[in-house]
């Protein structure tokens, strides 16, 4: 997983309250177990008409939120179905944060294990931002320092897990904190071979 990185952009705006995982990512393309190429579906039946050609009303087809890495949202986004793929299709397409109210808490979760940044902000700031995205103005969002700046030099704080946020800065996912025991995996599994040489 790639370390987090501060982000300035033209955030997208998608001001929609509900958005489940099955918008995110419609059940059809969840075959695939690899976490590239999921990005062209993102919001496939918004983005696409019914012979599969782009729509021209759909924010993310226009420039420049096509190429954006922040989705100001809103609140109770990506509830429904528990599937990985919401995430995998987002980073994919680019997103890195998603800032809204308020998120289901396994899409949440998800976020977090995939390199994504989730910001829960009160309304009223998920608004300004919303504005300013609408507006294409640029956004910066620092983990580091906890804070999202706007219009040059007003910020926005955000609260976040100590070791979620660890996580992100170092590009630590399961696996590569798994991998940071490697020592002393290697010294258990010795002493069970030695103790029990039988266990293969």
């Amino acid at each position: 997983m790639e370390s987090f990185k501060t982000i300035i952009c033209i955030p997208a705006p998608l001001p929609m309250i509900n958005v489940d995982t099955d918008m995110i990512i419609p059940k059809q393309f969840l075959k695939t177990i690899k976490r590239s190429g999921l990005g062209k579906n993102l919001f496939h039946e918004l983005r696409y008409d019914i012979q599969g050609n782009i729509k021209n009303d759909f924010v993310l087809n226009w420039d420049p939120y096509k190429t954006s890495k922040i989705l100001i949202a809103g609140a109770n986004f990506g509830c429904g179905s528990s599937r990985e793929h919401a995430p995998w299709s987002l980073l994919d397409f680019g997103f890195k944060s998603i800032i809204a109210p308020s998120f289901a808490d396994i899409f949440y979760n998800n976020c977090f294990k995939n390199g994504i940044l989730p910001i829960k902000l009160d309304q009223q700031n998920v608004d300004i931002l919303m504005n300013e995205a609408e507006n294409k103005n640029d956004v910066s969002v620092d983990l580091e320092n906890q804070k999202i700046t706007y219009q040059n030099d007003k910020t926005i704080k955000f609260e976040i897990d100590a070791f979620r946020k660890k996580c992100l800065l170092e590009g630590l996912d399961d696996i590569g904190l798994t991998l940071q025991k490697n020592k002393k995996i290697d010294v258990h599994e010795e002493k069970i071979h030695n103790i029990q040489p039988w266990i293969v």
